[in-house]
């Protein structure tokens, strides 16, 4: 499963790095606004050679493939949105890869309703969250 989320870069936060165990370390953070109707802001974490490889500016809209991965620590959990590919195209304008979001998971299907044909992990089209969302309980306010 190939997850992304795209949008414009409104903000690139200071590097930082250190020395670990496994020798020196770099990190950067970018917040990544996706454009749907929420305006739903995203901190994505760029680690190591990627971000001279992938550097991105603000006011940029890119696609940013993504690891999330979450760790315990003192019994609070932590979770990283990490970039490992960035495409500068930035996909289609408004296709903010959520469930909710009018055209979600359309693959040009006119039958309301229908589940997408899978498709290849390295297709463009391919989708953000794999499997079907209408039985998720969602007990959420808002």
């Amino acid at each position: 499963m190939e997850l992304f989320i795209q949008g414009k870069v409104v903000d690139i936060l200071e590097e930082q790095s250190g020395e670990g165990r496994n020798g020196p370390w770099r990190r950067r953070d970018f917040i990544l606004e996706m454009d749907d109707r929420f305006s739903r802001k995203v901190c994505v974490s760029q680690w190591g050679d990627s971000i001279d490889k992938d550097s991105v500016s603000v006011g940029e809209n890119v696609k940013a493939y993504i690891n999330i991965q979450s760790r315990e620590f003192n019994e609070r959990w932590y979770t990283d949105v990490r970039a490992w590919r960035i495409d500068r195209d930035g996909g289609e304008p408004g296709a903010g890869g959520y469930p909710d979001e009018p055209g979600f998971g359309d693959q040009g299907s006119s039958q309301s309703g229908s589940k997408p044909a899978p498709q290849d992990p390295g297709s463009k089209n391919s989708s953000m969250i794999d499997g079907d969302l209408d039985d998720v309980d969602d007990d959420l306010p808002f």
